[in-house]
């Protein structure tokens, strides 16, 4: 195929996925799709490889494959108005609270490929409203799991399959409108892809399909050819010392990245399936090595993840998840890019706040006297780039949602937002400093609530670079009548009416020695 064909092929293909994430925003019932848009599209050849997605939650897209093919194993024959939905972390899965709906694209008659759409749902059930208990010890306190298995039957729902689902959530009205604002997604999806089969023709859509991951493949290759040969060891650690230790391996133009040596699985929920750790390994060598790179499956030929099987990168059953995707794979990204910063001195920032702090509140609303569940992550400090100050206030790596406006928060909780500010001086000193970190107190309206929070980075700040100070540690209290008491980031605490959440947000670290920063430019960012 010619490059001129081929490139309008693949942006077509890009724009199919971002089509169905909008229709997912514009139907979804919750705030967490539709004003946070923590959800993410994709499109996959008829055997399951990864060809195009959206530019959505790293998170999600480099673990959807891991579910495509899941879902292609459980059902061998597909037909048109099939849609398997699943969460099952240890079955293709990432975290409960994260639901995949695959479905197949035909084009007259024949199968062109798949379309799959996931979405964090603000509740699935479990010991705590929100759906990530921080002190679950087993997978069965999370919520509930989803094999694969095909809530749409040639069009037809399986009423079933949807009321078992419906019946093990709080929020069962809000489930449904989203379940089916994916179904909506994914129909569009299918559309799109059958139209561009017809414009073009399925043979050279197929061929399309195979020189777009085979040009990732030689892109990357080349990316890789650009790193000094040899082996580049790191080692970071979340706040109770689980540790992710890495040995990056450059092979001329392979890449082995090696996490023996991880912490042993543990019984609190910040263990991570294998497709969490691939998903944030990928991230990070397409943000170092080529940016622009095409992210498909031929990209990740060249790489080979090694993580044994038991360990934090690669937990199996009955070990607790829900941190695993949300923390876990944060400082997953922060051992690659620090393996890869002693490989290219120079490309490399200094590491961001590492964590996203999830919070979940959850109770009956005193309006409606219905139950309901609040689900956000809170941004915080951009670590210090070469060159560059780090950014304030914002969602970095493995998360790429928005904030929850205040406006749309208020209307559809019994909650107020009583403060939402930078933290002035959060931002680790250097040369370029980090961006801070955000304060963000809620204040719990006329009923008792259930708060739960997952968070890291309060033991230590985010490391800086080159000489960079690390930055400043998040924080977290729970304000009654002006009284702050200290909570711990990875917990659950009653609010009793009119008592205040106050999430403090770690800062980024900064990048080379603060004495080097020019004159006049203060490093305490005011």
């Amino acid at each position: 195929m010619d490059p001129i064909t081929l490139a309008v092929v693949g942006n077509a293909l890009a724009g199919i996925a971002e089509e169905m994430s909008a229709a997912l925003i514009r139907t979804a019932y919750s705030p967490n799709i539709k004003e946070r848009r923590d959800r993410s599209s994709a499109l996959f050849t008829p055997e399951g490889d990864l060809v195009a997605q959206a530019e959505n939650i790293p998170v999600h897209l480099g673990a959807m494959p891991f579910s495509v093919r899941a879902a292609l194993a459980a059902f061998p024959e597909w037909r048109p108005g099939d849609i398997a939905v699943l969460n099952a972390p240890f079955r293709g899965g990432a975290h409960l609270p994260d639901i995949t709906f695959v479905a197949p694209a035909f084009n007259e008659g024949a199968l062109i490929g798949f379309v799959a759409v996931r979405a964090h749902h603000a509740d699935v059930g479990g010991m705590t409203p929100g759906s990530l208990p921080a002190r679950a010890t087993e997978i069965y306190q999370e919520g509930l799991r989803i094999p694969p298995v095909k809530l749409w039957r040639e069009g037809e729902l399986d009423e079933d399959i949807l009321g078992l689902i419906l019946a093990n959530v709080r929020t069962p009205w809000e489930r449904e409108g989203d379940l089916r604002a994916q179904r909506a997604a994914v129909e569009t999806g299918i559309r799109r892809l059958a139209a561009l089969a017809g414009k073009l023709g399925a043979e050279a859509l197929f061929a399309a399909f195979r020189e777009l991951m085979d040009h990732a493949e030689r892109r990357m290759r080349a990316a890789i050819r650009a790193v000094p040969g040899g082996t580049y060891g790191f080692e970071d650690s979340l706040d109770e010392g689980v540790t992710v230790r890495l040995e990056l391996e450059v092979r001329g133009e392979e890449i082995v990245l090696d996490f023996a040596g991880s912490s042993p699985q543990v019984d609190f929920p910040v263990n991570a399936p294998l497709s969490v750790t691939a998903s944030a390994t990928y991230f990070a060598l397409k943000a170092v090595l080529d940016p622009e790179l095409p992210p498909n499956a031929g990209a990740w030929r060249p790489v080979r993840i090694v993580a044994p099987e038991g360990t934090v990168v690669n937990a199996g059953p009955p070990a607790p998840v829900g941190g695993g995707n949300l923390e876990l794979s944060q400082r997953i990204v922060d051992v690659v890019l620090g393996a890869l910063a002693q490989a290219l001195p120079g490309r490399v920032p200094a590491a961001s706040q590492g964590t996203m702090n999830n919070l979940t509140i959850g109770g009956i609303d005193p309006e409606t006297g219905e139950p309901y569940t609040f689900y956000e992550t809170i941004g915080g400090g951009m670590g210090a780039r070469p060159g560059k100050d780090g950014i304030d206030g914002i969602h970095t790596h493995m998360t790429n949602t928005l904030n929850t406006p205040v406006e749309a928060l208020e209307l559809a909780y019994p909650l107020r937002v009583e403060r939402y500010e930078l933290r002035e001086g959060s931002g680790g000193r250097g040369r370029y400093r980090g961006g801070m970190g955000i304060r963000r107190d809620i204040r719990v309206l006329g009923h008792r609530a259930v708060v739960s929070l997952l968070a890291d980075r309060r033991a230590r700040g985010p490391w800086g670079l080159e000489g960079g100070e690390p930055g400043a540690p998040g924080e977290d209290f729970l304000i009654i009548d002006g009284k702050e008491k200290r909570i711990p980031s990875k917990g659950t605490v009653e609010v009793r009416p009119d008592g205040v959440i106050s999430i403090h947000t770690p800062g980024g670290g900064g990048y080379g020695p603060p004495r080097s920063r020019p004159a006049g430019d203060s490093n305490v960012k005011m």
